[in-house]
């Protein structure tokens, strides 16, 4: 039997493909596409290969957005404490290798192509999609490489997630917002109860979310589940967080290692939140798995996750590369141009999906900036390709701005009207990871 996806729902893969590297389709060959809900497939193809998603203990990490961020800082603390980590993240900007990563290292192109071969004909025979045969690939590799505990970030709302197959220590979800609604629901309490289906009976969940009607969702599922349930408070307002172009620091009070001031290198408000988030995760395993409070510090410090308001300067010229891909994410990112004393002019390079709320999306930027560009993201697919003649015409009353639909041009112009100010690069992951290719700063992998 199929589980039932939202009402309206399509298949979920469709949102994730292999966008800009050619590795993929060296994996496997062609996968199942259509609606494709459910567990089942994924399930049967892992218990064939030996349950490797049972390999080790497991952190699970959901959220609307900074699911991505409070993972990497969780591999990045558990690394620090001596543990041959995995950690699981999806999409990538430019190498499909970002994916996957053993102590904040990303699987060699070697090692994934032996995984693949070891797995293809169990990926065919029980008709993965593309997010499915990932993830099972996943899990194969990283016991194959003997990880001693993964961090697994959710792809796509929660209950239906091809990740959902684990049985983790401890699961969280960052927060809920409007994305991906044809897919999960169409207001938020509906995303929450999608989301919630990450947590588990006895296991401890956390969030971050603060709405009380979405609060309400959370304890109501972990109480049926029982669940016990830590509502994680970190007020960005107050003195102890302090954001600046290199990093954001945070104070934080816990049970386990007493009052800790913290430094992250991601930049942001929202960061120190999802920071003590990953914090507060790490409190709830058990002792011989929490890293010390000298290595939580030193591998909070160390965290790297490209393309999160990453700040750079490229030929004397700042830039900053944010994947918002959503209101809410926007809203983070000009919080952080609101906070952060960047060269101005501010001149925004953007390329956004086809299916976003791109209405939304543009004003709050754009009303920060001097100028815009709007332009196509070369790795987009053909058919969630936004037109953003369309959205100039909607919104150039905010700011002066235009429409270049070749990327290369539009990186020049965009370096071009912003002089010795700086150039804001955002919109998708898609944008960032092509803009960080074009100018030489692909992660380093």
């Amino acid at each position: 039997m199929v589980a039932e996806g939202p009402p309206g729902a399509l298949a979920p893969d469709r949102l994730d493909r292999p966008f800009g590297d050619p590795l993929f389709a060296r994996l496997f060959p062609p996968l199942a596409t259509g609606v494709h809900w459910g567990l089942e497939r994924t399930r049967a193809a892992l218990a064939e290969l030996g349950d490797p998603h049972l390999a080790c203990p497991v952190l699970h990490v959901g959220g609307t957005n900074g699911k991505g961020s409070v993972a990497s800082t969780l591999s990045a603390a558990l690394s620090a404490g001596g543990l041959r980590v995995a950690c699981y993240t999806s999409p990538h900007l430019c190498s499909f290798r970002e994916r996957f990563t053993i102590r904040g290292r990303a699987l060699s192109e070697e090692t994934l192509l032996v995984r693949a071969d070891e797995i293809r004909e169990c990926v065919v025979r029980h008709e993965l999609t593309f997010f499915e045969a990932v993830t099972v690939l996943g899990f194969h590799a990283f016991a194959r490489e003997d990880a001693e505990v993964a961090v697994i970030e959710v792809g796509l709302g929660g209950r239906l997630d091809a990740t959902n197959v684990v049985e983790p220590l401890v699961s969280a979800v960052t927060n809920v917002a409007m994305d991906h609604a044809d897919y999960l629901g169409d207001t938020l309490p509906r995303i929450a109860r999608e989301k919630a289906g990450i947590i588990k009976p006895g296991t401890p969940f956390l969030t971050a979310e603060t709405d009380p009607e979405l609060l309400t969702i959370f304890r109501a599922v972990a109480a049926e589940r029982g669940a016990p349930l830590v509502e994680v408070r970190c007020d960005v307002d107050t003195s102890d967080v302090e954001v600046a172009a290199d990093h954001t620091t945070v104070t934080l009070d816990t049970d386990t290692w007493g009052r800790l001031d913290v430094r992250t290198p991601l930049v942001g408000a929202h960061q120190a939140v999802n920071t003590a988030l990953a914090v507060a995760m790490l409190e709830e395993l058990p002792e011989h798995l929490r890293p010390g409070r000298d290595a939580l510090l030193r591998g909070i410090g160390g965290v790297r996750h490209p393309g999160r308001d990453q700040i750079e300067s490229i030929d004397g010229q700042t830039w900053i590369f944010d994947v918002a891909h959503n209101t809410a994410g926007v809203g983070t990112l000009v919080d952080t141009l609101d906070r952060v004393a960047l060269p101005r002019p501010l001149v925004a390079l953007i390329g956004v999906l086809g299916d976003k709320d791109w209405r939304t999306m543009l004003p709050p930027l754009l009303a920060r900036c001097a100028y815009a560009v709007l332009t196509q993201p070369p790795t987009a697919p053909d058919d969630r390709r936004w037109d953003p003649a369309e959205a100039a015409d909607a919104v150039r009353h905010v700011a002066p701005l235009r429409v270049e639909r070749d990327f290369g041009a539009a990186l020049r112009l965009a370096r071009e009207e912003a002089g010795g100010g700086t150039v804001v690069v955002t919109g998708s992951c898609h944008t960032v990871g092509s803009a960080l290719a074009a100018l030489d700063r692909a992660p380093l992998v």
